[in-house]
């Protein structure tokens, strides 16, 4: 059951690894990777990557919930593969903030949406209600509709007979950490809830541990080299939430670990970091290869048009500092994973691997090596490989 795979790593004081599907590719070398090494790693799709049918899918090769997880299910051959919901809530869909729905609208939405997660059997929801495009939430009322999400996914799951997990996440990444008392508050409050309706307790709870993806950096404080001011630092705070979840019997679970050094890396098993999501890098890794590839084979003409494609998506846009030097090349870079499902930016990629496979190169073999590369980095730190 997913829950002992969880609970075997959890006890060998290991870092659970999630990897968000940035691509075909990513997901391939996720699977790849839980075999060659027979341990499980997470595979955690936001909304905007892959969403049900009702909303269209997402960017990742354009797959539905179900399609995603058929396919995951039909070459995972070992069953290592744990499928996780990462940040479902209400407008967590780009369609829902898009139409501007009212409360009760989007919290339905997000059960829709949930449900077809459950149906497809994805294995752990993330429950993120952090997001409100009408007004600033307090904890109170995200700690309500967390609780009616999770009721409501629970109640359905047992409908269909389907074991479920969860993960709770009740406010945006910072790049800073949590104070002790907000994080005790809210497990207090799961504990009450859960007990007072009789459901499991969920399995991870999402904490700030000073981590903030931005361009393709860390900036959070974690790996800062310089103290944060008023911030206790992480290594101290960082084990005094590890003590408080595992009071109230919950793992916890970082997020936004991507870029971090491989020593910074290293010390999530030690702190005692149950479980940690890595994702852009991975979409980044992949682009890099596939622009370098292009030109090193004289291809260039191909590679511009891609960049041209990726830049005037504007997906990099969130992703930027105010004090940004990047270049448009860069920024181009940083929006390449979004793209790849796009028809003209698929005729490239089509093209590119024909002309590339009459030069004797295997373009997706080579993409998929340079993510299995990169998202090893992260097995080696949190020390998964070698686990039983």
């Amino acid at each position: 059951m997913i829950e002992s795979k969880i609970e075997r790593l959890v006890d060998q004081h290991r870092t659970i690894l999630g990897v968000g599907p940035m691509s075909v590719n990513c997901v391939d070398a996720v699977i790849e990777l839980t075999e060659e090494y027979d341990v499980p790693i997470m595979l955690v799709a936001s909304r905007r990557q892959i969403d049900s049918e009702t909303f269209g899918g997402g960017y990742v090769n354009n797959w539905t919930t179900a399609e995603f997880a058929d396919y995951v299910f039909s070459r995972d051959k070992k069953g290592k593969v744990i499928l996780a919901r990462d940040h479902g809530g209400p407008w967590q869909s780009p369609k829902e903030v898009e139409s501007s729905l009212c409360l009760r609208r989007a919290m339905e939405s997000a059960k829709k949406s949930y449900r077809d997660d459950i149906d497809a059997g994805i294995q752990i929801l993330h429950i993120d209600p952090s997001v409100d495009i009408h007004q600033k939430l307090g904890v109170e009322e995200i700690m309500d509709r967390v609780f009616e999400l999770y009721e409501f996914c629970w109640s359905y799951a047992s409908e269909k007979k389907q074991r479920i997990l969860f993960e709770i996440g009740t406010e945006e990444q910072t790049g800073s950490t949590n104070k002790q008392e907000e994080v005790d508050y809210s497990l207090s409050e799961i504990q009450r809830f859960c007990k007072k309706n009789h459901l499991p307790l969920p399995t991870f709870v999402v904490v700030q541990t000073g981590t903030r993806v931005m361009e393709t950096r860390n900036v959070g404080s974690f790996d800062s080299p310089v103290r944060v001011a008023d911030e206790i630092a992480p290594e101290i705070q960082v084990p005094k939430m590890v003590e408080l979840c595992q009071k109230y019997g919950i793992n916890i679970k970082a997020h936004n670990t991507d870029y971090l050094s491989s020593d910074a890396l290293m010390w999530y098993p030690r702190l005692g970091i149950h479980a940690a999501n890595v994702a852009p890098e991975f979409g980044v890794v992949e682009t890099r290869a596939f622009i370098r590839l292009l030109e090193e084979h004289e291809l260039n003409a191909l590679a511009d048009e891609w960049l041209k494609i990726s830049y005037e998506s504007r997906k990099w846009k969130k992703w930027m500092l105010s004090d940004t030097t990047a270049t448009d090349r860069d920024r181009a870079i940083i929006a390449g994973h979004y793209i790849t499902a796009l028809p003209e930016a698929a005729e490239i990629k089509l093209i590119a691997g024909k002309r590339l496979g009459e030069k004797g190169v295997d373009l997706d073999r080579e993409l998929r090596k340079e993510i299995k590369g990169s998202i090893l980095r992260y097995m080696n730190a949190f020390r998964l490989v070698g686990a039983a």
